[in-house]
């Protein structure tokens, strides 16, 4: 398991939690190039799919937020798929952003950086 800054392992636990709170596939959450964190998860609805992932950037966009240096994504899948790492790609902070992908309980698998 990779070694988390204090501030990665906080994500972790936002991740955890929202996605807990609502029993969702996924919880991602994020924090903006100024410091700020956002969560959120899967959203399933009849007219709206929306993976953790482009819930909690398009929070983040909708907040003012200028790109994103880190992200959690907890769910089944130990992987980042493909859409989510487009999503992040487009709004990375200028240092790119470090990615975390993680199983339900919040174990960290892999970590990687997005450009």
């Amino acid at each position: 398991m990779p070694d988390l800054s204090t501030e990665d392992q906080k994500l972790v636990i936002l991740a955890r939690a929202t996605r807990a709170r609502i029993r969702a596939a996924e919880g991602a959450a994020v924090r903006d190039t100024d410091g700020r964190t956002y969560a959120a998860a899967t959203v399933d609805l009849p007219s709206l799919r929306l993976t953790a992932v482009q819930a909690v950037v398009a929070m983040a966009v909708a907040s003012g937020a200028s790109g994103v240096d880190a992200c959690v994504v907890l769910g089944e899948s130990a992987e980042l798929a493909d859409d989510d790492a487009a999503v992040l790609t487009d709004f990375a902070g200028a240092g790119g952003v470090a990615v975390h992908v993680g199983d339900p309980r919040g174990t960290i698998g892999a970590s990687l950086t997005r450009p």
